[in-house]
């Protein structure tokens, strides 16, 4: 969840498993790739998006819900403080690519985020799902605090079940 393939088999395996359906739930820095990566298919995979830039040290963010009525965000607020955690910007967005789904970004007043590196402001898509495959990203990490909110933990656990199929069914 928090890691990726390592060698070319992994990433055989790992691109076979997709491709004949499998599902994805990366965290943090499994989606971590730059341009010159030799696996272009996990840049196509990921909706086209490379790190960009981070903020340092990790902080705490007001990120905004932007897709209400997907099964991994329908039941949190517009938005929340997610805990603190190392933020990740993509150039270009996913957003750019039409069949990426931003669900959650962060906020503009969460600007600028970072003390030794900051990120100024611009598009920040935190959580987000490529709509070619059975996947979803979510950049929360690199803290111990990732699971203190209540909100998040929601979160998390309706995407795992969205992922494995599951219907949730709301009292």
């Amino acid at each position: 969840m928090n890691d990726f393939p390592k060698n070319d088999n992994q990433r055989e395996a790992f691109e076979r498993f997709i491709n004949r359906g499998g599902a994805w739930y990366g965290c943090h820095v499994s989606a971590f790739n730059l341009p010159d990566s030799k696996w272009k298919w996990f840049n196509t995979f990921l909706g086209g998006a490379y790190f960009k830039t981070n903020n340092w040290p990790p902080l705490p963010a007001k990120v905004i819900v932007e897709t209400k009525n997907h099964p991994v965000t329908k039941r949190l607020p517009s938005s929340y403080v997610s805990p603190t955690g190392e933020w990740y910007q993509w150039e270009p967005s996913p957003r750019a690519n039409k069949d990426v789904k931003v669900l959650v970004s962060i906020a503009p007043e969460s600007y600028p985020l970072g003390v030794k590196t900051v990120i100024q402001g611009g598009d920040t898509p935190v959580v987000w799902t490529n709509t070619r495959y059975k996947m979803l990203y979510m950049n929360m990490g690199h803290s111990n605090k990732i699971f203190s909110s209540e909100e998040q933990n929601m979160m998390i656990t309706d995407a795992i079940l969205w992922l494995g199929g599951v219907k949730r069914i709301d009292p």
